[in-house]
């Protein structure tokens, strides 16, 4: 029989809905903290957990095989020094939906001009001037796996025209130019709208950078949903005071929380969120989980299985 270690803070919503699939050949041990994971679970040969709760007793668990991460990163599980002798999977195909809502709820509030209708409405003032709307736009897509594939679709949908940057692969049909390589800037050229869906691998740290933003027209809105560490913080504040972009969308951070000191709280034309675009939520995950056990039995190979070089 194997042993199932869940870790985390909603370890016990996590084991109620694995207990209702009845997974065969399983026991399951919870823990909402790294602490209590130590005590309990430190001989199972399976993990489902959020990265930075696992982080602290991976070295210890002599007999894991298998980890899932409850989340699209696993930044923690990529430090050089920390075992790599198990498979590592993360969660992907969950997440797209939820992020298109975001992006285009964004992209809509600002082509309709959600936020001055509103002011006017406070001020007594009537506006009927005239609003933007997302077809014949442009937006490029940096990044076009599963999350950027349903951007893509969501775009195509409202009469975009889709670019997307990858590393290699062409796979999504709703894009209509593909750029690799050195082509970055040639793909910034002339956007409506910039996404970024990046993961955090040492290829792309900082590539938002002053030189890409500087390609963008002083239209471009740029929206990161990725990770911070994409983008170089520095160069955006610059291109939004400068007004070289007319705005920025952020979810990410490099630094999360995001310090009360930053700057980025009183940047001009810049909204934040805070790391919620797209929660894990744990109906999805037991879902990938269960999907992933049944194959682990079977002796098959996993889905959403991570390159701990390339870091996804």
């Amino acid at each position: 029989m194997a042993k199932l270690l869940i870790v985390s803070g909603h370890a016990d919503k996590y084991r109620q809905l694995l207990e209702t699939v009845e997974l065969p050949e399983l026991e399951i041990v919870t823990a909402m903290n790294a602490t209590e994971a130590e005590a309990v679970g430190l001989d199972c040969e399976i993990i489902l957990g959020e990265p930075k709760l696992v982080q602290p007793i991976l070295m210890k668990m002599k007999n894991l095989r298998w980890a899932q991460s409850m989340y699209a990163g696993v930044e923690q599980f990529l430090d050089p020094s920390l075992c790599r002798d198990y498979i590592l999977t993360n969660a992907r195909g969950v997440f797209g939906d939820l992020m298109s809502e975001y992006v285009f709820g964004y992209l809509l509030n600002h082509e309709r001009r959600i936020f001055e209708r509103y002011r006017a409405q406070q001020e007594h003032r009537w506006d009927s001037s005239t609003t933007g709307m997302l077809r014949g736009k442009t937006i490029g897509l940096l990044g076009v796996g599963s999350i950027g594939a349903v951007i893509a679709k969501t775009a195509k949908h409202f009469g975009m025209t889709v670019r997307g940057y990858t590393r290699s692969s062409e796979d999504c049909h709703d894009v209509v130019a593909y750029y690799h390589g050195n082509d970055l800037l040639e793909f910034a050229k002339d956007l409506d709208y910039l996404v970024s869906v990046l993961p955090n691998t040492s290829e792309t740290h900082r590539i938002v950078d002053a030189s890409l933003l500087n390609a963008l027209p002083a239209r471009a809105i740029f929206i990161n949903v990725g990770r911070g560490g994409a983008v170089d913080e520095s160069a955006l504040i610059h291109a939004l005071e400068s007004k070289q972009i007319a705005g920025a969308v952020l979810d990410v951070f490099d630094q999360e929380p995001l310090p009360k000191e930053h700057t980025f709280w009183a940047t001009p034309n810049l909204l934040m969120t805070f790391h919620t675009s797209a929660p894990s939520l744990p109906e999805d995950i037991v879902r990938i989980f269960r999907e992933n056990y049944e194959r682990y039995l079977r002796g098959e190979e996993l889905k959403y299985k991570v390159d701990f070089e390339r870091g996804y």
